[in-house]
Order: C-alpha cells, then sequence, then structure tokens
C-alpha cells in the first residue's frame, strides 16, 4: 500500500518518445513522425492536384504560427518568472497578487481568453489579430510558467539559500546568483514540454483571422471544398512538427539528467 501511495502519475505532451533504453525500430515515435513525413511526399506524388497544391498554400502559415509560437513563449516566460517570484515572494501584497493571477488565467480556458482580449477589449484597445493573439497565449501560459518556476525554486533545499546568507550575500542576490541558475537547469523540461502545448494551442488564434497554419488550410478547403484533404495535409504538419520538437525535448532532457 506504501507503494502504491508514492507512485506518480506523468502524462505529458512528449507521450510518443521512446523510452531511453527503447532500440526499436520500429518505436511508436519513429512510425508516427516518419509515417507522417512519408504521407507528406506520397500524397502530392500521387495525387497533385489537390495535395501538391495545398502544400504550396501552407509555408507561410506555418511561419506564421512559429512567429506566434515564439513570440508568446519569450512573453510568457518573463511573466511566468515574475509570477513564479511573486508566488513565492514574503511580501503579503504582492503573493496574493500573483496567486490570484495564476487561479484566475488557469480557471479561464484559453479560447475564452482569445475571444475576451481581441472582441471584449478591442472596443478600447483596438488590437490587431496578431498581437491579441500573442498577448492572450502569453498571459494563459504565463500562469502555467509561473508554477512551473515556482515548483523549480521551491525544489532547491533550503540550506543553500542559507549558506548564501550566511556568506554575506542578500536574499536577491543569493537567489539571483545561486538559486535561479540551478532552478533554470531544473524548469527546462517541463518549459519544453509547455512550447509543445503552445505550438499546439496556436492553431486556436485562425479564430481572429491570423493567417496561421490551420487559417490557410481553411482559407483553401473554403475555395476548393476540398475539406478532407486540406485538414489531413494540416493535420500532418502539425504531427510533424509537434513530435520533432517533442523528440528535442527528450533529447534536452536527457543530457540534463545526464550532467546531474
Amino acid at each position: 500500500m506504501a507503494e502504491i501511495k508514492n507512485a506518480k502519475i506523468e502524462i505529458t505532451d512528449g507521450a510518443l518518445i521512446p523510452d531511453k533504453g527503447e532500440k526499436s525500430i520500429f518505436s511508436a515515435w519513429k512510425i508516427s513522425f516518419f509515417g507522417a513525413i512519408a504521407l507528406l511526399i506520397i500524397l502530392p506524388l500521387v495525387s497533385p492536384d489537390p495535395y501538391a497544391q495545398i502544400l504550396k498554400f501552407l509555408p507561410d502559415g506555418i511561419l506564421k504560427t512559429f512567429q506566434v509560437t515564439v513570440l508568446s513563449i519569450c512573453f510568457s516566460l518573463i511573466l511566468g518568472l515574475i509570477t513564479g517570484l511573486g508566488r513565492i515572494s514574503r511580501i503579503t501584497v504582492i503573493n496574493r497578487i500573483a496567486t490570484i493571477y495564476v487561479e484566475v488565467i488557469r480557471g479561464i480556458p484559453l479560447l475564452v481568453q482569445l475571444f475576451y482580449i481581441y472582441f471584449a477589449l478591442g472596443s478600447w484597445l483596438h488590437l490587431p489579430g496578431i498581437v491579441a493573439a500573442i498577448a492572450a497565449m502569453s498571459i494563459c501560459y504565463g500562469a502555467y510558467m509561473g508554477e512551473i518556476f515556482r515548483a523549480g525554486i521551491q525544489s532547491i533545499p533550503k540550506g543553500q539559500m542559507e549558506a548564501a546568507i550566511a556568506l554575506g550575500l542578500s536574499r536577491g542576490q543569493a537567489l539571483r546568483y545561486v538559486i535561479l541558475p540551478q532552478t533554470m537547469k531544473m524548469v527546462l523540461p517541463p518549459i519544453g514540454n509547455e512550447f509543445i502545448a503552445l505550438l499546439k494551442d496556436s492553431s486556436l488564434v485562425s479564430i481572429l483571422a491570423v493567417s496561421d497554419l490551420l487559417r490557410r488550410g481553411r482559407e483553401y478547403a473554403s475555395t476548393t471544398f476540398n475539406y478532407f484533404e486540406s485538414y489531413t495535409m494540416v493535420a500532418l504538419v502539425y504531427l510533424v512538427m509537434t513530435l520533432f520538437f517533442s523528440k528535442l525535448v527528450a533529447i534536452m532532457e536527457e543530457r540534463l539528467n545526464r550532467r546531474g
């Protein structure tokens, strides 16, 4: 019974990544990744119209998807770090504000936040679609990043903070020079998983007239009525991107564990 109580269930965005010891040629990740790439190559060759035409229509949407994802993850990291520090702050007001931000944002679906910033606040702010999309995704994922940073900071033994203070460092200096450098190594894998989740959630920005990958697929489908073909190619491109970055996150995590 004690073993059951201490058991942990972990579900990540890299579920298809094989374990370190798995050397099988036909692993789930390899079948999914290379199978998707094969379909992206074979379908346009077998049926150029419409599959090849769809592929020519998607590249600028892929670039827009990466633009939204990269900018959102950068801003959410900054916001998350500030929030994480606020969550462990001894100043009650700062701690309470950071905690309320995390609880409120995590309790509202991302789609609702997108609508709220673009449409509800749009009458006053007049934000372009892509700016509203990046703002909403940064605010949403900033709350999750804040919890990652908080957990990372609190995982560092308290004795290190006490030792740094005993050596003459202030609490802020100890946090900056001793605690945060160690925290960054610990939070990199979960941040990588959040990047993958954000990449997939970026498809929601298409509702704000942002010409991302999904939007471009919808535009092609609405003009040619090739809905099955269009969404098949969009799904395959998303699958290749998410599996590719999942593998990078797994490699990064393995190297970090190897270094200790």
